[in-house]
């Protein structure tokens, strides 16, 4: 009889470069009804009787894409589901396999339709007579490969009058990775409200996370952001809100202008500002692209160092 499969599931982040550290914030509360059972839940009663306690949790950055097997008559479907309001592209790898392959062989790509899931790859044992063991690693990056980017001009993406800019593209602190690379590091006191630069779908958030810091293994990747789909594939980062400082939800139409958070200091990072990006996915590989946008005194022009 064939041995069950060692599964291990490992979704690859590229939101920011950076890496998975282990700092972060959630809220769980506490409270009791008139009969005297206690409960608890991520978001605070509207109406309790009676006190509310807040428990602070360690948050997680969220998952985009969830790796899901069935068994199917000796054979083994690898699913992939997705977990953002916009495409993912998903690439199955075998990290260990023994009298397996896959059909496609691994390593195998697909896009996933938003809140979807498709059907990567169906293993099957590679002869008889042998136990059949593997390990596999899912790596997600959001947007579709199919991405057509067209030339617009966006909006200053912060309600201020004085515009400030910390770091440009290719800026040499933490501008230099090719998702990063043509993004804006804008100065802005913490609760500044950010706007939406463009019209689009916001598919993804993250809200939770209330410190920062230099520490790269503490704080990499645990920036508060919100990120829209644009009509054309492309899609804006805005990164670096304050706790709490979601103001729209996921799956929601947004207007170019339209108060969607506010700014604040999470994550690795120097001091209060909002990172600002707009990125493509290139077939598992995501670049961001340099864009033109309006100032307070119109056009604003951004360059790499020479």
């Amino acid at each position: 009889m064939s041995a069950p499969p060692l599964l291990r599931f490992a979704a690859a982040f590229a939101l920011l470069a950076l890496a998975t550290p282990d700092a972060g914030a959630g809220k769980l509360y506490r409270w009791t009804d008139p009969d005297g059972i206690t409960h608890y839940g991520d978001h605070r009663p509207e109406a309790p009787t009676g006190a509310v306690t807040e428990i602070p949790v360690r948050a997680e950055p969220s998952a985009m894409a969830r790796l899901r097997i069935e068994s199917d008559a000796g054979r083994y479907l690898a699913w992939a589901d997705n977990t953002l309001d916009g495409p993912i592209e998903v690439m199955l790898h075998f990290n260990r396999q023994t009298n397996v392959s896959g059909m496609p062989a691994l390593p195998a790509r697909a896009t996933v339709p938003a809140r979807g899931s498709a059907l990567v790859s169906v293993l099957s044992p590679s002869g008889p007579g042998h136990d059949s063991r593997f390990e596999l690693r899912l790596d997600a990056l959001p947007g579709s490969p199919n991405a057509r980017p067209q030339d617009v001009e966006y909006l200053l993406p912060l309600q201020q009058d004085a515009l400030h800019i910390e770091q440009g593209y290719g800026g040499s602190f933490s501008h230099r990775d090719p998702q990063n690379l043509y993004a804006v590091d804008f100065a802005a006191p913490i609760g500044t409200p950010v706007l939406a630069a463009r019209a689009g779908l916001v598919m993804q958030v993250e809200s939770d996370f209330d410190q920062a810091g230099l520490n790269m293994e503490k704080y990499g990747g645990r920036a508060n952001l919100i990120r829209i789909l644009h009509d054309d594939g492309t899609m804006a980062l805005y990164a670096h809100l304050r706790e709490g400082g979601v103001h729209v939800r996921v799956g929601q139409r947004v207007r170019a202008g339209q108060v969607i958070g506010l700014s604040g200091n999470t994550g690795f990072t120097t001091g209060p500002h909002l990172h600002f990006v707009i990125q493509v996915n290139r077939g598992m590989r995501l670049e961001s692209l340099p864009f033109r946008m309006r100032g307070p005194q119109g056009s604003l022009r951004f360059s790499l160092p020479q």
